[in-house]
């Protein structure tokens, strides 16, 4: 009975995160003022006290949960729960390098670097307006890739996501978006849904980003994971840091398969998902993907306290 570590994306941001962990741990407030010494900004008091506004800007979004998931990594370091207590980690998209940071390959202040990087690059790809995302509910995965290769007409539309439980999500250029939202209930979606996000995140618009990552992660003092990743782009458990980096760059533009990663994890023995972070979105997709595997969400000391029990530390 293995169990895997996994790491949550954007969307699971809220003002007031990591608080609680700070106000309890010296090792949680360490990693938050790590990340914000390498940000050169007070990053743990917008994750704490907000405003919303500018928590859910994708370039402070993405290290502030990573930050979160790390502390609790810290936390459980102190109860005897290391990484190594996991078969595999794994993250969606963002949470791939919270995986990453976790298991070991990049530091804590690179991998606040990187993500910062990465959300301006992800942001500054497409002009605002011009892109746009949408979830699919309702419709099988090859329905929808083929509603996107119908609503392109030589435009960008393709899946960025796909969740599990019957939800994807689409992204590309607005008008390619649109009119796949208008033929969705062709292919047996019952809903289709925009959704309000800053670009068409997880696409070949985002080329720009992909480059400024590839360059960023030419750059960066990368080592081999204590447990294998298994990543987002190829549902692959890799260990080879150049290996790891080329996927890091191919998952800008390319799709999240989270409903395969929960697959797969079913497939090789993992039986329990324990998320990191702030939230609980990947728990609630593990319950929807397969009843092999539970989902189990560590967002506070107690949840340490239980997974320490439950794994018998």
């Amino acid at each position: 009975m293995a169990i895997a570590f996994t790491f949550p994306g954007q969307g699971s941001q809220a003002v007031g995160m990591g608080k609680a962990l700070a106000e309890h741990s010296a090792a949680a407030r360490a990693v938050f003022a790590e990340v914000d010494e390498a940000l050169g900004q007070k990053l743990s008091a917008l994750m704490f006290d907000g405003p919303e506004d500018e928590l859910t800007l994708t370039a402070n979004a993405q290290p502030a949960l990573m930050a979160v998931s790390m502390a609790l990594i810290r936390i459980m370091e102190e109860r005897g729960i290391p990484v190594t207590k996991a078969a595999y980690v794994a993250g969606h998209s963002l949470g791939e390098y919270s995986a990453l940071c976790a298991a070991g390959t990049f530091s804590l202040a690179d991998t606040a670097r990187l993500l910062r990087i990465r959300g301006n690059a992800m942001q500054a790809a497409v002009p605002v307006g011009m892109g746009a995302m949408a979830a699919i509910i309702g419709a099988e995965a090859a329905a929808v890739a083929q509603l996107c290769r119908d609503a392109a007409q030589g435009d960008i539309c393709q899946i960025a996501n796909d969740n599990g439980g019957g939800q994807l999500v689409i992204s590309g250029s607005a008008p390619a978006v649109a009119r796949a939202i208008e033929l969705a209930p062709g292919f047996g979606a019952k809903r289709a849904i925009p959704l309000s996000v800053s670009a068409p995140f997880h696409s070949a618009l985002m080329q720009p980003a992909a480059d400024a990552m590839a360059e960023a992660l030419a750059k960066v003092e990368k080592c081999a994971p204590a447990r294998p990743v298994v990543a987002n782009v190829s549902v692959t458990p890799l260990t080879d840091p150049e290996a790891i980096a080329a996927s890091l760059v191919q998952q800008v533009t390319g799709q999240v398969r989270w409903r395969e990663t929960v697959e797969w994890f079913a497939e090789n023995g993992v039986t329990t998902l324990y998320e990191i972070g702030s939230g609980k979105v990947l728990t609630g997709l593990a319950k929807r993907i397969s009843k092999d595997v539970a989902g189990v969400a560590v967002n506070t000391v107690e949840d340490v306290e239980a997974l320490a029990a439950a794994i018998g530390n």
